[in-house]
């Protein structure tokens, strides 16, 4: 009998609680299962704003990716731990502003590969591409053909990290950033948004003891940790804020600082 190669749906723990799901189940999305249910409904049992502050991270994506396409002129963008396509996705933003605009989505969860055909809807003009690797492992991100064929690092890229270094302990939080920065050619711009009890330190406390229960340990970082992620850059205004506080649309109505647990700021390698 001929080997097949496992499919992605084979790969898919649904005994355990994935980020990616509950993020996806939180955003009112239909790409997760029982088990993440039940872990998004006790993280908002334990902190009701998490609907509010998991929208805000998604929309300071979408603005950072337009900021950058739009004002800075980048056409090409590295996107680390991307996550359930939610539209409009990456390329969505950036295509609008530029058509011409290359993307590559890296991602290790077998959920997001199974539905990683909707991360490829490129416009004809530009190009998109996944590539199925743990983010830890930036020699098989910066290796993949994915990363070679659409990335030309003779042009600045940005660099998106988005909602994932709480996951990461340090010091591999520091050397994963830098190791990806590393190769990118002046002018390229980092985006991040970094995990904070700042604000709200007991309720976010709880939810990443209910993180933690479920085996996904977390790292929580106050302002001067989040900062020094941006070490040597030159940050965009209004520098590191609390995400809702970014370059804000005018029609979005301000929510309450305590709501949001997560610092994000764009700056450019010199």
């Amino acid at each position: 009998m001929a080997h097949h190669e496992q499919s992605p749906a084979d790969r898919i723990d649904t005994g355990q609680a994935h980020s990616a799901r509950v993020y996806d189940y939180i955003l009112g999305g239909k790409d997760h299962y029982q088990v993440d249910v039940a872990a998004g409904n006790a993280m908002c049992a334990e902190w009701p704003a998490l609907p509010v502050h998991m929208r805000a991270n998604r929309a300071f994506m979408h603005r950072a990716a337009r900021h950058l396409a739009r004002t800075e002129g980048i056409r090409q963008f590295l996107d680390i731990g991307t996550g359930l396509p939610t539209s409009p996705n990456l390329h969505e933003i950036v295509q609008a502003e530029r058509p011409d605009a290359g993307i590559v989505y890296v991602d290790n969860d077998p959920i997001v590969l199974a539905h990683a055909r909707a991360l490829l809807t490129s416009s004809p003009e530009g190009r998109t591409a996944y590539v199925d690797a743990d983010m830890r492992d930036t020699e098989a991100v910066l290796g993949s053909p994915a990363f070679q064929n659409i990335l030309d690092l003779g042009e600045p890229v940005g660099l998106m990290v988005i909602g994932m270094v709480h996951f990461i302990m340090p010091p591999d939080d520091h050397t994963l950033v830098r190791r990806l920065l590393d190769p990118l050619p002046s002018g390229s711009f980092l985006a991040m948004t970094i995990g904070t009890a700042d604000f709200a330190p007991d309720e976010v406390g709880r939810v990443a003891g209910e993180y933690a229960r479920r085996g996904m340990p977390m790292k929580l970082r106050n302002r001067t940790e989040a900062e020094a992620f941006f070490a040597g850059l030159d940050l965009v205004d209004p520098g590191l804020c609390q995400v809702h506080h970014w370059r804000p649309d005018a029609d979005v109505p301000d929510c309450d600082d305590r709501d949001i647990a997560m610092y994000g700021a764009v700056a450019r390698k010199p």
